[in-house]
């Protein structure tokens, strides 16, 4: 049996789930959004599945801890593993910051793929000034900016183009077909 790259997918019938990870203001939801509409996926935001005592301290500016994050990665991990086993592909926005939080998830670079949007501090900064999240507190930036571990694997991706550029570079580098 051939060896399967880590990065390239040639739409082959084993599911994949591409994780859109990266800090606040990167563009997970509006790039992973657009990636699943390109590529005819469901797409799902992890924001969406904190537990209420997470969004009440983000709603304060009070950054997650480990312990904080922990029952929510797990919990994404058994979305991530039914969307797998019941044959199905997956967008999800997840800021997954750390290694530790991606091994969770259950991220391997095979059928669970990372794509990081990677922006510099001041961008980010401007965008999210520029927006408005129901509980994310503008805030909470630098620490999830100085919490990042860069992952060393997957696609990393400049948020610096159009969202449009973006998707069409995720696709054309990951050898996915858009629907």
């Amino acid at each position: 049996m051939p060896e399967r790259s880590s990065i390239v997918w040639n739409g082959g019938p084993d599911p994949m789930v591409l994780i859109v990870i990266g800090p606040m203001g990167c563009g997970k939801t509006t790039i992973g959004r657009l990636l699943a509409e390109k590529l005819g996926w469901s797409f799902h935001d992890g924001d969406d599945f904190h537990p209420k005592a997470n969004v009440e301290k983000m709603r304060a500016g009070i950054p997650l801890t480990d312990e904080d994050r922990k029952v929510w990665l797990e919990n994404l991990h058994i979305l991530i593993e039914g969307w797998i086993r019941e044959g199905r592909n997956a967008v999800l926005a997840c800021s997954a910051l750390k290694q530790a939080y991606r091994h969770i998830l259950g991220v391997e670079q095979d059928r669970v793929k990372t794509v990081y949007l990677k922006g510099s501090f001041e961008l980010l900064r401007q965008r999210i000034e520029q927006r408005r999240h129901p509980y994310m507190n503008k805030d909470l930036l630098r620490s999830q900016v100085d919490g990042m571990e860069e992952p060393s694997d997957g696609l990393t991706v400049s948020i610096a183009e159009t969202p449009d550029t973006i998707v069409a570079r995720i696709i054309s580098d990951l050898g996915l077909r858009e629907t």
